[in-house]
């Protein structure tokens, strides 16, 4: 017998004795596309249920079929599901965090747009000034590298921030 045989009885010995296994638990053997064998208590398309001796397993249950999914009226998104109890905030109370959030997000817009303005200023279209410390080339360059990186993060945050505060209700 191979090692390959070893390790995978060891591996349903150790799913099979698991202190989370239950006794009613079933264990499937699966092949997944590449050819490789997984073995799971979770049934997928394409497991067997495992026969172990002196296991008795429950019936397999059958693969559950996904719930069809209908859209939320007006959003395009399907609907999210709540818990019965889940806690509902009322309309005004929503309506105050909203524009605390919406207020929020436009502080942080116009602090990033001013960073983005200082930034572009100082590279001056790509011809920053040379400071005291650049007599070397190199390190003008690499200055100007990462003031160029800093002004693509500085609008990246400017394109987020504005796209958050669209999705604001």
């Amino acid at each position: 017998m191979t090692s390959s045989f070893f390790l995978r009885l060891a591996l349903v010995a150790g799913l099979a004795a698991h202190a989370g296994a239950r006794a009613d638990s079933v264990v499937y053997k699966c092949l997944d596309k590449n050819g490789r064998v997984e073995f799971t208590d979770i049934n997928k398309p394409g497991c067997k249920v495992l026969d172990l001796p002196g296991y008795i397993a429950a019936p397999a249950p059958a693969p559950r079929a996904a719930p069809p999914v209908t859209m939320r009226q007006g959003t395009g998104r399907p609907p999210t599901a709540s818990p019965v109890n889940f806690p509902r905030v009322d309309t005004a109370t929503q309506r105050a965090r909203d524009d605390d959030r919406r207020a929020i997000l436009e502080d942080e817009l116009r602090s990033e747009e001013k960073k983005l303005a200082d930034l572009k200023r100082d590279f001056n279209n790509g011809e920053p000034e040379r400071q005291g410390n650049e007599k070397n080339y190199a390190k003008y360059q690499e200055r100007v590298a990462q003031m160029r990186d800093d002004i693509g993060r500085s609008e990246k945050n400017v394109e987020a921030l504005k796209r958050e505060i669209s999705n604001i209700r």
